[in-house]
């Protein structure tokens, strides 16, 4: 049976002790208190966590989103056509157009830009190639380059199939235009770039769209093959080439898409260009290499010469003045891969990106109509 007698101290200690030690405690918990009602007020007026100010913010988007959809839609739907503000929808090459820096933005120490429309060319290098013409850097003889020229492309481009007939690639594909809209360049402007929308990237998604429209079935890679570094980008881009012959036996064109870089010894960079439809555009350059019987080994340089000048003609025929002479020289360029294989030089790096995008839209045309022709 528990004892009924009162709490006993241990021997020496006060009965005050307790007490004092209650009292102290007692206050203890009213600090206590206190502090936490602060506490609790300062979290109630602290920031969301980071979990819930998420949570909130979508909310808040939500509702920003159903306002914004209630006040779009038209208290009178019999309004007249004319009260509607929306921006017309550009079609063709418009759309692929960009905002270019006006001269305000030109700097005091900028770099010059000269215009020129390259000719065809006169003189025993230079054969005629319909309204266009070649310019013959071998040792080939100009009646033998004129016989391929004239004979019939080396294979059949299949209209509207789904299995791709043609591949856009490009070796340097960092390769890039001015963005200005006057004749001027930023200072240490290297005129390259790995943002895919200013670079060949974006030319070559013009051409293999165009291409596409026109019912050839086209293919485009927009694999970097020049960076990080310039040295082997084209051991990197047969490696990508090989890959999509592998694996879509049915291609027969391969393009190759660059810029040139013309400049002047005083570092004035050169803009070949000319007007086609009312509209200015960057010239073109076709190159086709040719086998020398040594270190350039192409088996099938004639049949990529076939192309070259159906090419050629095809351009010049529907833009006159779009194309400078194709380029007939000892270059390999991974030519070797197939018998459809160029190289086409879109402008140079003293042309404007819409200039090359432009470019590239009559090339393509061009191109669809001598595949299909």
């Amino acid at each position: 049976m528990r004892s009924r007698e009162p709490w006993r101290l241990p021997a020496g200690q006060s009965r005050a002790v307790p007490f004092l030690q209650a009292a102290v405690l007692f206050a203890a918990l009213c600090i206590f208190a206190r502090s936490a009602a602060l506490v609790l007020a300062a979290f109630l007026a602290a920031p969301v966590p980071a979990a819930q100010t998420l949570l909130h913010l979508g909310q808040q988007a939500v509702e920003s989103r159903a306002a914004a959809s209630a006040e779009s839609v038209p208290e009178d739907v019999s309004a007249p056509p004319e009260q509607e503000t929306a921006a017309p929808v550009q079609t063709g090459v418009e759309q692929y157009f960009v905002a270019l820096q006006p001269d305000e933005a030109r700097p005091a120490d900028a770099g010059t830009v000269t215009e020129q429309q390259f000719g065809q060319g006169s003189g025993e290098k230079y054969i005629p190639c319909g309204a266009g013409s070649i310019k013959n850097n071998t040792r080939q003889t100009v009646a033998d380059i004129a016989a391929e020229a004239a004979q019939p492309l080396p294979f059949a481009i299949e209209k509207d199939s789904a299995a791709p007939q043609v591949l856009i690639m490009h070796t340097h594909a960092t390769e890039d235009y001015r963005l200005s809209a006057g004749l001027w360049f930023t200072p240490g402007d290297g005129a390259r770039s790995t943002d895919r929308s200013i670079n060949m990237c974006a030319v070559g998604r013009v051409m293999a769209d165009t291409l596409n429209a026109a019912g050839i079935c086209t293919l485009h890679d927009e694999t970097l093959n020049d960076y990080p570094s310039y040295t082997g980008s084209y051991a990197n881009s047969r490696a990508v080439v090989q890959q999509y012959l592998a694996q879509y036996p049915s291609i027969k064109v391969v393009l190759d898409v660059h810029r040139d870089a013309i400049e002047r010894e005083n570092g004035t960079r050169c803009a070949p260009v000319c007007s086609i439809d009312g509209r200015q555009a960057a010239q073109v350059m076709i190159i086709c290499g040719c086998d020398n019987g040594t270190s350039v080994q192409l088996p099938a340089w004639r049949q990529n010469l076939r192309f070259a000048a159906a090419w050629e003609r095809s351009m010049e025929a529907k833009y006159p003045g779009f194309t400078r002479p194709v380029l007939f020289s000892y270059r390999f360029y991974n030519q070797d891969l197939t018998t459809g294989s160029l190289l086409i030089e879109i402008g140079g790096h003293g042309n404007n990106l819409n200039e090359a995008l432009y470019a590239g839209y009559l090339a393509a045309q061009g191109l669809a109509d001598a595949l299909l022709s």
